[in-house]
């Protein structure tokens, strides 16, 4: 395809109309443009990417082959979740441009409505047709490889496409097929509008970033000049990555911001896809309108990937790619051992890798073992080892606790992909696995444990609740928590009981303190027992009383 530099701007694929198969699709210079729809097999070489390497490459010096080990990090390997997510942005762009196809009135309409609005410091809605945009939420644990994932299919299309005619017809114009923002990190709606400016900038060598910044419009305003600009530019689609940050919004910000999302595909038609990870869901969820909007192709969730054939797939086509002296070849045991300090997230398998290579070339050892994966995890990962570590336990709620890496409460959507159920069912599985450990867990153990709680909470000392209930016999504790809490109040009234005894002295019958413990043992107090024994006179009986 041939191309053009735009002055000040990027470089431009000169349009190249093709027939298309689909009738809604015929007669729409801005979808014929677009690159064919492929098939599987053609998604999948479009996507895969596997770096020149040669063995040859191991006989270098130390400090080369660490250089080159860099190269790992090229390799993309397309997997299931990636088939369905090039599927998704194909959709959802000739979706996009059904209802803003050039040639028709209803575009004309919206455009000078637009100028009115704009002109008159107003942001509506356009309802003037039905749209047909339907974006959908990219949702993805960290390091899961949705952001690289997304980037590589959207390289798959020219970014800006150079109109000049169309079937003998004067067309001029450029068409901008996606751009790609990241949400601000404090959310604001202001932020994203003036990152929007500089991008289109950019790529189209206009200067609307400057004439925002030297008129300092309201947030509004800036918006409807988006709007304008969207319809201009037949932007395709636009991703909004980094979703998580609206959570982390001022006051008012996140509502404010996906209120615009939604205008945009109301008002203009152009799908939004939305990524981030799972604690970005809230934000999404608060309206309704914003999760239909969000799951318009089906959201897709993407966890971390299962050990089985995929799992497979992905560390066979990066294990090639060795340089260390010894060649080691992937056995079962090996596998396994990445995928139990990686956890089967991309970005920590490929790092993972490239460290135990490392450290095998400059400690000598020149091999890849079992101990040396299991090493260098402990020393390079420390900071992700607390999330790896509740991976492992598969105990949902210590997944909870990093909520980057939770996917339990996601809910967006009615249509589940293939990806979506075996997650579902992957964390089903979990779930079972921790009722069933927690049956087995509640023991005598834990029953002793939930007593001296109960007995801390009948004025107990937590010192002496404990000893309590370590007195009790574990034969006769085994029935229930109340038993054992029985048991251990009557060993505590025991004790109390030989305490006293020991406390008693060999006193003389008309100690006084020994006739305090006699009452005591009687059951009566100490004043009754000293004035039954006449030591305690009332003032009536007093002898200076009857003069």
């Amino acid at each position: 395809m041939d191309k053009i530099l735009i002055p000040n701007g990027c470089e431009a694929e000169v349009a190249d109309y093709k027939e298309q198969i689909v009738a809604d699709y015929k007669n729409n210079p801005l979808i014929e443009a677009l690159p064919p729809i492929y098939e599987v097999q053609k998604v999948v070489e479009n996507l895969a990417v596997y770096p020149v390497y040669s063995n040859e490459e191991r006989k270098l010096d130390n400090h080369y082959r660490i250089h080159l080990i860099q190269r790992l990090f090229q390799v993309f390997q397309p997997l299931p979740f990636h088939i369905d997510l090039e599927s998704k942005v194909s959709r959802a762009l000739r979706q996009g441009y059904i209802i803003r196809n050039p040639f028709r009135a209803e575009l004309a309409k919206g455009f000078n409505k637009e100028f009115d609005l704009t002109n008159n410091l107003r942001f509506e809605s356009n309802n003037l047709v039905k749209q047909t945009a339907s974006g959908f939420t990219l949702i993805g644990i960290s390091g899961s490889g949705k952001t690289s994932s997304l980037e590589r299919i959207l390289s798959m299309y020219p970014q800006v496409i150079s109109h000049s005619s169309y079937k003998g017809i004067a067309f001029s114009m450029y068409q901008l097929v996606w751009i790609k923002l990241n949400c601000p990190f404090d959310g604001s709606v202001k932020g994203i509008c003036i990152e929007f400016f500089s991008e289109v900038d950019r790529l189209l060598g206009t200067n609307y970033h400057k004439k925002v910044i030297s008129s300092r419009p309201s947030t509004n305003v800036m918006m409807s000049m988006i709007t304008q600009i969207v319809r201009n530019s037949s932007i395709g689609c636009i991703i909004i990555d980094e979703i998580q940050h609206l959570s982390l919004g001022k006051s008012g910000g996140t509502e404010k911001m996906l209120n615009f999302f939604v205008t945009l595909v109301n008002q203009v038609g152009v799908p939004i896809i939305m990524v981030g990870t799972p604690n970005g869901m809230a934000a999404l969820q608060s309206q309704f309108r914003i999760s239909r909007r969000g799951a318009g192709q089906g959201d897709l969730v993407i966890d971390k990937i299962p050990n089985d054939k995929t799992w497979d797939l992905l560390i066979n086509s990066i294990w090639q790619y060795q340089w260390t002296r010894k060649e080691t070849s992937l056995t079962k045991e090996l596998s396994d051992a990445f995928y139990d300090e990686s956890q089967g997230i991309i970005d920590i398998l490929k790092k993972l890798y490239a460290m135990v290579q490392i450290k095998a070339i400059t400690s000598g050892r020149e091999e890849i073992t079992i101990n040396l994966i299991k090493l260098v995890a402990n020393e390079s990962l420390k900071l992700v080892q607390p999330m790896l570590q509740a991976l492992k336990t598969g105990d949902i709620r210590k997944i909870a606790k990093y909520d980057d890496i939770c996917l339990s409460n996601i809910t967006i959507g009615d249509y589940m992909s293939k990806a979506r159920h075996s997650i579902d069912l992957n964390l089903k599985e979990k779930a079972i696995k921790s009722q069933v450990q927690d049956e087995k867990d509640n023991n005598l153990e834990s029953k002793r444990e939930k007593a001296v709680v109960k007995l801390i909470e009948l004025g107990i000392s937590a010192k002496k609740a404990q000893k309590a209930v370590d007195n009790v016999d574990n034969k006769e504790a085994y029935v229930d928590v109340n038993t054992i809490v029985i048991k251990a109040i009557s060993s505590l009234n025991d004790t109390a009981k030989e305490k006293k005894k020991e406390n008693k002295v060999n006193l003389d019958t008309d100690d006084i303190r020994y006739i305090v413990q006699l009452g005591e043992d009687a059951g009566i107090s100490a004043y009754d027992a000293l004035k039954e024994k006449k030591y305690i006179v009332m003032f009536e009986d007093d002898i200076f009383n009857e003069g």
